[in-house]
């Protein structure tokens, strides 16, 4: 999948950009497919990383939470006579589609997929006119809702931890008096509020409603959950050797990955003037440089790569730790649960 960068790209805005599949020489590089090899992609997109996993001569169980990305992979399933599984099921669940004997490697690509973004129906471009849905998997709670029914306080949380929107209570009170004369509907609706609430300035790199069409995208789909989820799983379902690689596109999804990895470095907990309180085994072993980016020449073939970055682990046969949440430091913003219709 490519993801949207966020603060540094128009990508909610939507464009004619074709699927490339980012840092794809690096991607394979630090997952080091081969025959006999069984690698997880928990991503499958357009498909990009899982045809050059099978083109190395490894297997692949590729995972989608977008029924449209399941249809479409099933040409591609066809072709490789078994050596194929494509899934339906968010990537947090990913450990429950692994074997017995565990998983050599497991690559996840965070993010909405330029498929998605190019697709009006869909409500992830305010460029193209459509319903304000942003949903990937087509079901739940959709921006509409959040954007109609939650309370302002909750919008502000929304649009600045999620959007780093620095104008959030402006948007959001106006939001609210908006709201309360007509719902909104369509994209270019909640968009064309937002120029008016905060024109754009020709200073400006970005649209003034991309920050808070990216907050509600990640809030909708919980992306910043499932990837803190997926991470604990995917260290409960790789067997020891196996591959942890993982590319983000925004700051948020990178601190969360670097966070983990730092954790699962078996650092001794306790400060530095006191003894040692407790010795951890470490789950995971730094592959490469702790972070690679793409290179000047992928980003100008590939613009939606410029923010991306790797981050990779090889799992040792230290137990999985808790799947602890807390690790994170995650704000409590709205239940979304609460906010359908």
């Amino acid at each position: 999948m490519v993801a949207n960068p966020g603060g540094g790209s128009t990508d909610a805005g939507g464009g004619p950009v074709r699927h490339i599949p980012v840092l794809l020489d690096e991607v394979l590089a630090a997952l080091a497919p081969a025959p006999g090899k069984l690698i997880l992609d928990g991503t499958f997109g357009a498909g990009g990383y899982s045809a050059a996993i099978l083109a190395a001569g490894a297997e692949v169980i590729a995972l989608d939470r977008d029924p449209t990305a399941i249809a479409a992979g099933q040409a591609m399933v066809a072709a490789h006579g078994g050596r194929l599984k494509l899934v339906h099921s968010q990537f947090s669940h990913l450990a429950d589609h692994a074997p017995q004997g565990g998983l050599d490697g497991v690559v996840l690509d965070i993010g909405v997929s330029s498929m998605q973004i190019d697709e009006a129906e869909r409500g992830f471009s305010f460029q193209k006119s459509g319903p304000l849905d942003m949903r990937m998997s087509a079901e739940g709670v959709s921006a509409a809702d959040v954007v109609n029914r939650a309370k302002v306080a909750d919008l502000i949380r929304i649009f600045h931890f999620l959007g780093e929107e620095s104008q959030a209570p402006r948007i959001a009170h106006a939001i609210e008096k908006r709201r309360a004369e007509k719902p909104f509907e369509t994209t270019r609706d909640l968009a064309g509020l937002i120029e008016l609430v905060t024109p754009r300035k020709m200073k400006d790199k970005i649209h003034p409603a991309t920050r808070v069409f990216q907050a509600l995208r990640i809030f909708v789909n919980d992306e910043l959950g499932e990837l803190a989820q997926a991470l604990f799983a995917a260290e409960t379902a790789l067997k020891p050797g196996g591959r942890l690689v993982v590319v983000t596109f925004h700051s948020l999804e990178d601190r969360i990955v670097k966070k983990f990895f730092s954790d699962r470095a078996g650092k001794a907990s306790g400060s530095r003037h006191l003894p040692i309180a407790h010795e951890r085994a470490a789950t995971f072993a730094a592959i490469g440089k702790p972070m690679v980016s793409a290179s000047e020449a992928e980003a100008e073939i590939n613009p939606r790569a410029r923010s991306a970055k790797l981050r990779a682990g090889l799992r040792t046969d230290a137990a999985a730790e808790a799947a602890d949440m807390s690790l994170f430091g995650f704000p409590n913003l709205a239940n979304l649960g609460k906010l359908g219709g």
